[in-house]
């Protein structure tokens, strides 16, 4: 099942997604991943965490693959936050670093005010990242923003007054009309596309859910306004999909139509400065793969 991208602002008609890329390990291979940037502009890539899990949490290297954020994991103290926290970190890293050819230590994630990671000095390149349990999942794109979100697919939500904390007027009317039997694993949906759509956006949970919504129903997806009318253009496009028969993963895609681009190789995208800030302590700088 493909996900399709839509009509982009321009007119134009997007290529639709490949189904998210599984990988299992840093070793790759990665040629999945740069075939569907290079043919779609984008890629959702998902792993599991023990998959993604160094077995030495005090390796030496894990310091340089982690960059900054290596204090912030070593200050957590609970073993799964620190477990999750350091696997997605080094899959987001390995997809962005197959994509821009450059070694994982030499691209460097940070953080934006709501907590949004992006690559520092990279801005050609949007990316998202998610995980549940024990799914793994980023989106990577070179048109416009991405989102991603994803879920276990029989998550309890129904009936536990999730409905009226995140649901517009119209989304709970729309429900009501959903055999019972269908119902939670409509709003699960409905979750998991608000949360795409508030990273794509940059906003998390600081936009309230209740401002915005999405119809039940599985086609012409869409943003609507609380009262059911459309909210967004022919710019926004977004797809749910299960992954592994257990997870429900929602993608939110924004295309200015901008075009694309096509060489996102690191020591093309990165300035001068940048690429002297990234240089190892010998004086010489990280080799691409």
């Amino acid at each position: 099942m493909a996900i399709t991208l839509g009509p982009a602002a321009d007119g134009r008609t997007a290529e639709p997604f490949a189904r998210p890329v599984r990988m299992n390990g840093p070793h790759g291979p990665w040629e999945r991943v740069r075939d569907a940037v290079g043919r779609h502009g984008s890629v959702v890539v998902y792993g599991r965490l023990p998959e993604w899990l160094p077995a030495d949490l005090d390796h030496p290297r894990l310091g340089p693959l982690l960059g900054r954020d290596h204090a912030r994991f070593r200050a957590m103290g609970h073993p799964q936050v620190r477990a999750r926290f350091v696997a997605s970190r080094l899959l987001l890293k390995h997809v962005a670093c197959a994509v821009v050819e450059a070694a994982p230590e030499a691209v460097e994630l940070a953080y934006k005010p709501g907590g949004r990671p992006y690559l520092r000095g990279l801005d050609q390149i949007d990316i998202s990242l998610s995980h549940t349990e024990n799914l793994l999942l980023v989106g990577l794109t070179r048109r416009g923003w991405i989102g991603v979100d994803a879920e276990a697919k029989d998550r309890p939500m129904l009936g536990l007054g999730t409905e009226k904390q995140v649901c517009t007027p119209y989304e709970r009317s729309a429900l009501a009309q959903i055999a019972e039997e269908r119902r939670n694993a409509a709003l699960v949906r409905l979750w998991t596309l608000k949360e795409a759509y508030s990273k794509a956006i940059g906003q998390g949970m600081r936009f309230r859910f209740t401002e915005f919504g999405f119809s039940p129903q599985d086609h012409n997806v869409q943003v609507l306004r609380p009262d059911g009318e459309p909210g967004t253009g022919a710019e926004w496009a977004f797809h749910t999909c299960l992954v592994d028969r257990a997870y429900t993963v929602s993608v939110a895609h924004f295309d200015a139509g901008f075009g694309d681009t096509s060489d996102t190789a690191a020591a093309t995208m990165l300035d001068d400065g940048l690429i002297a800030a990234l240089v190892d302590g010998t004086g010489e700088g990280h080799r691409a793969q």
